[in-house]
């Protein structure tokens, strides 16, 4: 109960941040707002592999475990790591928000909305578990799209991942040697192609939806050029 009605909190916290964006003397990372600059146009840049996606073992927010793979390669991938109870608003929230922003602007391109997946996999199997992440995911996927929320039965599960992905995350604990529940981590996100590879890399300071949508609708036309349809 307490762990619901800390993310309860969490929620009504990035709903404010949400509403907050812009206001005049809030301190948010600028994906918050509107983007300060003119994204290029989609297809008129290119986006080099930066690396090879890694695989894991996962579940999703059903208790279903599965390989990471199995989510990659059908669909463009963006890929987010968070934990549910992140109380920094510039950072596991403001993934979320973000994603949360491209999942509404997919919703309305008919043609690119099928093509990508969201994934949002947490720091934290210890307190994220899949029922956890069900009720986290309420709150922020659409029933129509794609976005699957995933944690891990372990950490001896999740640490090649992290490792595979370069993602740095400490988990903290008190003078006793208790779990306080707080993680530091650096905020990342991973664009990754049908492919496997990673094609961009977000971090805050530069991570808002724009970009991500338009890299998104640039690799939809590389897809599409390599077919030749």
């Amino acid at each position: 109960m307490i762990a619901f009605l800390y993310r309860a909190a969490l929620f009504a916290a990035l709903l404010y941040c949400m509403a907050a964006a812009g206001a005049p003397g809030t301190v948010l990372d600028p994906g918050y707002g509107a983007p300060q600059y003119e994204p290029p146009a989609p297809g008129s840049y290119q986006l080099p592999p930066l690396g090879i996606a890694t695989d894991g073992k996962v579940l999703n927010d059903l208790g279903e475990q599965l390989a990471l793979q199995d989510l990659i390669g059908d669909k463009l991938v963006l890929l987010g790591f968070i934990y549910t109870h992140c109380s920094d608003v510039n950072g596991c929230p403001l993934a979320t928000f973000v994603m949360k922003k491209v999942q509404d602007r997919l919703v309305q391109d008919a043609g690119l909305a099928p093509q990508v997946r969201l994934i949002s996999l947490s720091f934290d199997p210890v307190q994220d578990t899949p029922a956890a992440l069900l009720d986290y995911a309420g709150h922020f996927r659409r029933k129509d799209f794609d976005w699957q929320f995933l944690t891990t039965a372990s950490e001896a599960d999740l640490l090649p991942i992290l490792e595979g992905y370069d993602q740095w995350r400490q988990r903290e604990y008190d003078k006793d040697g208790n779990y306080t529940g707080n993680i530091s981590h650096i905020l990342r996100l991973f664009l990754i192609d049908r492919q496997g590879r990673i094609r961009n890399i977000y971090s805050s300071g530069f991570l808002d939806a724009d970009t991500v949508v338009n890299d998104l609708r640039t690799l939809a036309i590389e897809s599409q050029a390599a077919s030749g349809s």
